[in-house]
């Protein structure tokens, strides 16, 4: 292997808002199956890259594609690491997990894992890696066309007047080009197998066993984790935590933007409406609500050109998913306020800044690949007109989108293997955090995965609002519980509730 290959390093891209999502299921591979060979021990060298700290080390692992047969193609994996600071002290390996499916982690031992505390970063060292089909791990490419790539495309919307067949034609479009365009390896890309490159990770480290800490879809991976491989965990943070309904999945996750969005709103309108605030929007937060809707209603009708954007208007799906994004955390909030306000005097702000096309589109093919591959979704169209218009009555914020069928409605591929089923059996060393209102993982589905976890885990639930908890919005009690348990192994008695 190359020098050049080894010491890869992905640049920090935005991640594609595909964070949501047929049963012909073949023969499973069991978790045993992700031994095959032992890996060859990680070769490390300098990362390349901007703004990395200097002590972080990079490698490239070589893992099987199928693990079902792991005598067959291999794939390359980049991971990274800071080692921990107190060789003497060190207890063992923390790897941090990054949301998605999209994201990578390969950065995060320069980035958020200079916020652990030192207590951490003496004792373990730091794991980040691009999960299999991001680059600079082998990459994944569906060759979508550009429009398709705008994100009101990869949520599907449905049309002002409720109907799908826009997206049911977008679905069949996409899953086309991922089929002509994806390889095998598209067929290969799934949580499942996430989770058992980790422990191939885990063994290449020379580790017998490996701390987590997982965020949103990283959640979800950690939770699989521990399933499959449930003696080899030492202490595992699960942090704006996934529904591990294995009936739904991914499609579930979609779902819950629709609660997740209500849970939200209030928080939103009060701050917009607040005296002395320079993106105000209306004088008092009843008003909020009502203005939104009016205000999408219009650009449904009559949506504003927008030079640069993609799509090139701001229509009211375009409206609509700013507000998704911009609920993520409350430090976005005025993106959509500002975008009401010019849109209410029928202008635009400018553009705004996507990444390159390269990296949009090997996002985009990961996020369909896991989504698409880890459960079946339906086919029917009926099923989902049905959905959707019961969504559009309950949740008129949401005009339908979180029920509406992705391009997994027409994905080629049957799932190799049933969902994992997260269960109550093994260590009891989880522990969940989780902000009370989270438009992307909201607090509703934190509780199943505590529900299904049982003796296992223990909860706590932080008084804030916005996606991702431990260490980001600056709640000293939930921070603390999280930092203690990953410093020395001590959790709480009984479920936390931070205010």
């Amino acid at each position: 292997m190359t020098q050049r290959k080894r010491s890869r390093s992905i640049r920090n891209a935005a991640i594609v808002g595909v964070s949501t999502a047929l049963l012909g299921v073949t023969a499973p591979v069991t978790a045993s199956a992700a031994g095959g060979s032992t890996p060859d021990a990680l070769t490390w060298s300098a990362c390349r890259g901007a703004g990395l700290d200097p002590r972080q080390e990079c490698a490239t692992l070589d893992v099987p594609m199928d693990y079902a047969d792991p005598g067959g193609p291999r794939i390359e994996m980049a991971v990274s690491r800071i080692p921990a600071e107190q060789p003497g002290a060190r207890r063992g390996a923390l790897v941090l997990i990054a949301g998605g499916p999209g994201g990578s982690s390969l950065n995060d031992p320069s980035g958020k894992g200079r916020k652990l505390p030192q207590e951490v970063r003496d004792t373990h060292d730091l794991i980040g890696f691009a999960p299999r089909g991001l680059a600079p791990s082998t990459r994944a490419d569906c060759g979508l066309e550009y429009g398709d790539l705008a994100t009101s495309k990869l949520r599907p919307w449905p049309a002002p007047d409720g109907s799908i067949d826009a997206n049911l034609d977008t679905a069949r479009r996409m899953s086309d080009a991922c089929a002509r365009n994806g390889g095998e390896l598209i067929k290969h890309l799934s949580t499942a197998n996430e989770a058992r490159d980790i422990d191939r990770l885990r063994a290449a480290l020379g580790e017998r066993r490996i701390s987590a800490w997982g965020v949103s879809y990283g959640t979800y991976v950690g939770a699989v984790y521990a399933q499959l491989f449930p003696h080899r965990t030492d202490r595992i943070v699960l942090d704006s935590v996934d529904n591990p309904d294995p009936r739904r999945v991914n499609r579930g996750w979609l779902a819950a933007h629709e609660q997740g969005v209500e849970d939200t709103f209030p928080h939103f309108a009060a701050w917009a409406s607040e005296p002395g605030n320079p993106d105000r929007v209306a004088d008092r937060a009843a008003d909020v609500r009502p203005m939104f809707l009016r205000l999408a209603a219009r650009l449904d009708r009559e949506p504003l050109p927008w030079p640069g954007a993609n799509p090139e208007e701001l229509n009211g799906n375009v409206l609509r998913q700013t507000m998704l994004d911009s609920f993520a955390a409350p430090s976005r909030y005025p993106t959509l306020a500002r975008l009401m306000r010019a849109a209410a005097e029928g202008t635009v702000p400018p553009a705004p800044q996507a990444p390159p096309e390269a990296v949009l589109q090997n996002v985009a093919a990961v996020g369909a690949g896991v989504l698409c591959n880890d459960v079946a979704w339906p086919r029917s169209a009926a099923s989902y007109e049905k959905d959707v218009a019961e969504s559009r009555a309950a949740y008129p914020l949401t005009a339908g989108m979180p029920r509406n069928a992705m391009l997994c409605a027409a994905w080629p591929y049957p799932p190799r293997e049933a969902p994992v089923r997260i269960t109550d059996r093994g260590p009891s060393n989880v522990l969940l955090v989780q902000n009370e209102r989270d438009v992307n993982t909201p607090l509703s589905g934190a509780l199943r995965m505590r529900e299904a976890l049982g003796r296992r885990a223990v909860m706590v639930t932080v008084d804030s609002t916005g996606h991702d908890a431990y260490l980001a919005h600056g709640n000293a009690c939930g921070d603390a519980t999280v930092s203690r348990f990953l410093g020395t192994g001590q959790r709480p008695g009984a479920d936390v509730y931070c205010r």
